[in-house]
């Protein structure tokens, strides 16, 4: 069973973020990235936004870090566990941007990342940005097609509706030859979307049901990812039961991947968490 995490502090939603990652350190989260590395965690995310409305802080939270900056202060102090964008919003760059930048935190990390992208859902943020929020699917939809073209090579081209370029140079890119692209979103369009140009999706906010309602009539290429999210925060050593549940009703649903956040009363906590988490994995691995 592949398990991930909701790196904490790099994101700090009300009611999922424990109290301690307000006032944590790097320090702290150097510590719970190398003991996730350590126990073989398959990935860590980090999520996009750029400037939150205050009307909305109180809901989405006031807190995120800046993907690639965080991403290249863990690949610093890790060397296995997976750096998963969940995901970067896809209007707020051009393709080449995402490839340049992305493709060198791939560089520098050994071939770790998985570019995880969006269509993107806070339209306050595009208009601040200047970014185009009518049509921005479609625009998506070939910005995922660039990158996919451009991503592995250093001189990239393409031609779609809204990008097109060529005779350019991209160095460094990244070093993977394949690197996978999750699709982030919650309707059956992002389904779609992952399926059609992608290697897995990552839904938010669905239960098990209303995921089994999307994913009705659409089959699923083989080594495709279904990346999903536990719906609280798992806490295995005072919930062990409710978290060995999340656990076992995400792997009924099909995941290939499940994401947590993790209940924690200090980053020395979180870390004894994690130990606790990955044993409890194993066990229902076992059993499968």
């Amino acid at each position: 069973m592949r398990i991930g995490l909701s790196t904490p502090m790099v994101v700090q939603v009300p009611g999922v973020a424990s109290d301690w990652e307000s006032t944590a350190t790097v320090d702290d989260l150097a510590h719970i990235a190398k003991v996730a590395d350590e126990l073989d965690f398959d990935y860590l995310t980090c999520s996009e936004h750029v400037a939150i409305p205050s009307a909305d802080a109180a809901t989405r939270g006031a807190v995120y870090w800046d993907p690639l900056a965080t991403f290249g202060f863990l690949a610093a102090h890790t060397r296995r566990v997976r750096l998963a964008t969940s995901v970067l919003v896809l209007g707020y760059h051009h393709p080449l941007d995402i490839v340049k930048r992305y493709g060198t935190l791939d560089r520098i990390s050994g071939g770790r990342l998985i570019l995880g992208v969006g269509i993107g859902s806070l339209r306050e943020e595009f208009e601040l940005l200047d970014a185009p929020w009518e049509g921005r699917a479609a625009r998506a939809d070939d910005a995922i097609a660039a990158i996919r073209a451009s991503m592995s090579t250093p001189t990239p081209r393409y031609r779609g509706p809204f990008y097109d370029y060529e005779d350019v140079i991209v160095e460094p890119c990244a070093q993977q030859d394949r690197v996978p692209i999750w699709v982030g979103g919650r309707t059956a369009a992002s389904l779609r979307r992952a399926v059609r140009l992608a290697d897995g999706w990552t839904p938010f906010g669905l239960t098990n049901d209303q995921l089994a309602d999307v994913m009705v009539g659409v089959e699923l290429p083989a080594d495709f990812d279904l990346v999903l999210a536990a719906p609280r925060a798992v806490d295995p050593d005072g919930d062990p039961a409710g978290a060995r549940r999340a656990l076992q009703g995400l792997a009924d649903a099909g995941a290939t991947a499940i994401t947590c956040s993790v209940r924690a009363g200090s980053a020395e906590h979180y870390g004894e968490q994690l130990k606790r988490l990955r044993d409890m994995a194993a066990e229902i691995e076992e059993k499968r």
